[in-house]
């Protein structure tokens, strides 16, 4: 199923438009210039879709890596150990979710 709040957050960011729903039927387009045809924002579904799977992996990482505050904690108190922990955190996250190739 395209998913055309995907495809206009993705290419369309910088125009003025609101989706009321997820069909082209339900997009508002305000911005001063032309509203891309149906069959246009069709054809940027796969590279969007593509994109959005190759990116999957950021948004995993950022929710299990350890908060910042815990290796500024270390540097701070110059615990070495505990900023080791904090990168061996990380690193193990990094495995956890490789990026594609």
């Amino acid at each position: 199923m395209i998913d055309y709040s995907l495809i206009l957050t993705t290419h369309y960011s910088n125009k003025q438009w609101i989706l009321k729903g997820n069909s082209y039927n339900e997009l508002d387009w305000f911005d001063d210039s032309v509203k891309p045809t149906q069959a246009e924002l069709d054809g940027l579904w796969e590279a969007t879709e593509t994109t959005k799977n190759n990116n999957a992996y950021k948004n995993q990482r950022e929710r299990e890596y350890p908060p910042v505050t815990d290796y500024l904690d270390g540097v701070v108190k110059g615990d070495q150990a505990q900023i080791d922990a904090y990168i061996a955190a990380c690193q193990a996250v990094k495995n956890k979710y490789p990026k594609p190739e």
